[in-house]
């Protein structure tokens, strides 16, 4: 696994969910935002990186299906719940200008108060907080246009940070986002 490979499925799971509250068809071979090209293009990766990503996640069974992109809901969740934070850790750095992630970004921000705030580095950030290394190097660039994959990492970067409390909040918003898919 590499952390693109979790940013990669939780794009997926943000075009479902978007899809989902759109009411239009969840079918994955039928849209044609799900294709490697566009995945790759609203990422800003390569397509060969997608499509290595998907067939290692395939491998890893947190995808059943690459043709269909077909997300293994539990065995993704249990992933970032229990093994993220190992596999791809993270520590709070120095004091930069950045997009707010963890528990200072929706959905955790309304409901955790601190004086704390962590941010993704970006020159054109808004917010003056701890560097958090991101997943993969896009992120602060590609969240400002696709809510829903920003409020997914977010939260994933909160269980990879986070105190017992906020890693607690987190699981539980990953789960209805996740499983709801």
């Amino acid at each position: 696994m590499r952390p693109q490979d979790v940013v990669i499925i939780l794009d997926l799971i943000s075009m479902k969910l978007s899809n989902n509250e759109d009411n239009k068809p969840s079918d994955l071979q039928n849209n044609g935002s799900y294709q490697n090209k566009n995945i790759a293009y609203s990422l800003k990766m390569s397509e060969a990186e997608v499509s290595e990503s998907l067939r290692r996640s395939e491998f890893a069974g947190l995808i059943a299906d690459i043709k269909t992109k077909k997300i293994n809901q539990k065995a993704f969740l249990a992933f970032l719940l229990n093994g993220l934070k190992y596999v791809f850790p993270t520590h709070p750095g120095a004091l930069v200008r950045g997009v707010p992630t963890a528990h200072s970004a929706m959905p955790l921000a309304k409901s955790i108060i601190s004086d704390e705030l962590y941010v993704w580095e970006n020159p054109a950030g808004e917010v003056r907080g701890q560097s958090i290394v991101p997943l993969y190097h896009t992120v602060p660039d590609i969240v400002e246009n696709n809510k829903k994959l920003y409020e997914l990492l977010a939260l994933v970067d909160a269980i990879r940070t986070g105190t017992a409390r906020i890693v607690n909040i987190a699981t539980q918003e990953l789960e209805k986002r996740i499983l709801s898919v």
